[in-house]
């Protein structure tokens, strides 16, 4: 007896699959004609064709072109419909809320920044995440009905158990109780929070340095020095959302911070984060110390650094990594993962003669030798993550043909 629709095997659930792999072959190549993405599927010429006219007809796909400068006629090309979905990201700091939307294919049609200077918000969060998705949305020359799915980031995570942000105390205005429902109630599309490190993560995994890696760390230092953990190739959040708040480590080196939360910081962060780069400078005699914020001296630090080899640029850059392989000797011998990204202004600008250094250096104080990799996800790193997690669930939901 046949199976019933929508049952594994059956010939809806089966072409379902073929759309899905011939989607996301067009996603991954561009636009191919109905021979090669026949040739890629393993699908004969007749299947492709009809494939190819159902996503046309279901407005998935488009043609587009023809294939020229080949023996023969020149055969017609498709692509992915850029405008059958899209998806927004936000990376919210203390400093500003920076927002984006994408189509479908992944590329950025429009993107907006609100800046929220000041320790009170001057406006609502509710305003701000609004203010700045509608901005974004307007340079896309979309509405907000147009957004399928949208994405938040933020510096520490939403507890799942109560709905509260926590590891953030820093960023005012995020921790009322009714937060995510008031969020809920404003905006018209289904929205999911993710704690910036993570995101940063997920764009290296997607698009950057840890490509093919189902076990790796990413440490981050910029506003904040954090870590995410992806094992299994998957996200750890931990119970609360707390995996990889690394700043509060208590490590050799530095003073043991009580009430970490309270002071929203800890050993790691004191001994290692954006903040002691420049007071470390000063102590080692490094002239020229630019002024600013601080995750912004400390990169300019680090990048003149490692483009410099006399004495007080090398001091500076040497103990720097021996401060950040500290650290990260106690994350390799508990995860021992394969790959560690090293993401964020503060380590982004030492590129590979920093990378050596701590490479070096966690060699010393560590078994476990994972190899260390400069990520790949320079320009705003969380928010490409924010839009590639909210990409991908769109797609899963509008490729979805068997329904």
């Amino acid at each position: 007896m046949a199976g019933t629709a929508g049952t594994p095997g059956t010939p809806r659930v089966l072409r379902a699959m073929n759309d899905r792999a011939a989607l996301d072959l067009l996603l991954e190549h561009g636009p191919l004609s109905r021979t090669r993405i026949g040739k890629l599927t393993g699908l004969s010429k007749p299947t492709a064709s009809q494939l190819l006219a159902r996503l046309e007809a279901a407005g998935l796909v488009l043609a587009t072109g023809t294939t020229e400068g080949r023996p023969g006629p020149n055969a017609q090309l498709y692509e992915v419909n850029p405008r059958a979905a899209y998806a927004a990201g936000l990376d919210v700091t203390p400093e500003r809320v920076l927002a984006a939307v994408a189509d479908v294919t992944g590329r950025t049609v429009g993107s907006y920044e609100l800046p929220t200077p000041g320790r009170r918000p001057a406006q609502p969060v509710v305003r701000q995440v609004t203010d700045a998705l509608d901005g974004a949305v307007k340079a896309a020359g979309l509405t907000r009905a147009d957004v399928h799915r949208l994405v938040i980031g933020t510096p520490g995570a939403f507890d799942p158990n109560t709905g509260r942000l926590r590891y953030a105390s820093h960023l005012p205005g995020w921790h009322s109780p009714a937060l995510l429902d008031e969020l809920a109630a404003a905006l018209p599309m289904p929205v999911e929070y993710e704690n910036d490190v993570n995101l940063a993560a997920v764009a290296e995994q997607r698009l950057g340095a840890a490509r093919g890696h189902e076990d790796f760390v990413l440490l981050w230092n910029e506003g904040g020095l954090g870590a995410a953990l992806v094992l299994g190739g998957r996200l750890h959040r931990g119970w609360t959302g707390g995996a990889g708040e690394v700043g509060f480590l208590p490590v050799p080196g530095a003073p043991l911070v009580r009430q970490v939360t309270k002071a929203n910081s800890g050993g790691y962060q004191e001994l290692a984060g954006s903040q002691a780069v420049p007071r470390l400078a000063r102590e080692l005699g490094v002239p020229d110390i630019p002024s600013g914020p601080y995750a912004e001296v400390a990169a300019a630090l680090v990048e003149r650094a490692a483009a410099r080899d006399d004495g007080p640029h090398r001091r500076l850059l040497e103990t720097y990594a021996t401060r950040l392989a500290t650290g990260l000797a106690s994350l390799v011998s508990v995860l021992d993962p394969e790959l560690v990204v090293l993401s964020g202004a503060s380590l982004t600008a030492g590129g590979d003669t920093l990378r050596t250094l701590v490479q070096d250096e966690l060699e010393e104080l560590a078994a476990a030798r994972p190899r260390l990799v400069v990520g790949d996800v320079r320009e705003h790193p969380v928010l490409r993550g924010a839009l590639e997690s909210a990409l991908a669930t769109t797609r899963d939901e509008v490729f979805d043909t068997s329904r």
